[in-house]
């Protein structure tokens, strides 16, 4: 295409959406308040996200080693433990740290009855391996691997706060794609309409355009033109009102609710913006021109 008919074609566009002003408020609206919702709820996961993925980290699984095995049999169960691709970090913790935590945790205060243990540690067999995983769902995977190395004597998981934090994340997923089926199919009805409008009110102009030996891309142009601006239009006004609001509640949180920051760690302005944009900005343009295509197949005989 020549860089007159590209001129022409963008232009006739926007025309378009001038001409249609009503229609194509209320589809750009449209757009916005669904890509705001979009940015919303994103912003909202990927918090929730980290917050189970920091809970993830701290869930580990336990493993004790049968009476008498020596340190390079444990060894070699660390090598193993750490080729595993479900082990993101692992620990060993021998029996003396273990009665000192022990002591520490459940004992505190009691500390005569702790010395009666001064030359006889009573956890002397509880050596371990604590495991960390990256992902909480492989934990069952892990845990059967475990269970058939030589050596190991018992395997300790946190099975009901592992399938928790499963069904929390999988819950988390079967919304969001939920949420996003809905918006799209909202606004690719919007831009349907307005496109539809536009075909209605040039008409006659297309007609004439045939009859004069007009392409049916070169009539079609526009039209694909207009609804990728309503969607980039629709997909930048939130983006820039989501980002200005994130960056203030962040900072509002964690002045006037201090104590929060020992349980909440938002996800920084950049990390969830590097992802919600590109996104954010493909879908605004893909819905704009599917809802476009969709509308010129079914209206617009060429």
């Amino acid at each position: 295409m020549r860089i007159s008919s590209i001129g022409y074609t963008v232009k006739q566009g926007f025309r378009n959406i001038w001409r249609n002003k009503m229609f194509s408020l209320a589809s750009i609206a449209t757009m916005s308040a669904c890509i705001f919702l979009f940015g919303l709820f994103f912003s909202i996961v990927t918090n929730f996200q980290a917050m189970v993925k920091e809970a993830e980290s701290g869930v580990a699984i336990t493993v004790f080693f049968n009476e008498g095995i020596s340190q390079d049999q444990i060894d070699k169960i660390g090598e193993e433990i750490h080729a595993r691709a479900e082990v993101s970090d692992y620990k060993f913790v021998s029996a003396d740290e273990a009665w000192a935590e022990f002591k520490k945790e459940y004992l505190k205060g009691s500390e005569e009855a702790a010395a009666g243990f001064a030359d006889d540690n009573p956890l002397a067999n509880s050596a371990s391996y604590e495991i960390y995983m990256n992902d909480i769902s492989m934990q069952p995977v892990l845990v059967d691997y475990l269970k058939g190395l030589d050596g190991v004597r018992e395997v300790r998981q946190s099975e009901a706060v592992a399938n928790t934090l499963s069904d929390f994340n999988s819950l988390i997923g079967y919304i969001s794609v939920g949420i996003i089926l809905i918006l799209f199919l909202v606004a690719i009805f919007l831009i349907s309409n307005t496109v539809t409008t536009g075909i209605a009110v040039r008409k006659d102009e297309i007609a004439i355009m045939k009859l004069i030996g007009a392409t049916d891309y070169f009539v079609r142009a526009p039209f694909i033109v207009e609804g990728v601006m309503i969607g980039l239009i629709g997909a930048i006004l939130p983006l820039s009102l989501l980002y200005v609001l994130y960056s203030k509640i962040i900072i509002y949180i964690g002045e006037k609710f201090s104590f929060l920051s020992k349980l909440i760690t938002f996800v920084p302005v950049k990390e969830v913006f590097h992802t919600l944009i590109p996104a954010a900005l493909i879908l605004g343009v893909g819905i704009g021109f599917l809802g476009s295509r969709i509308t010129i197949r079914k209206h617009l005989k060429v």
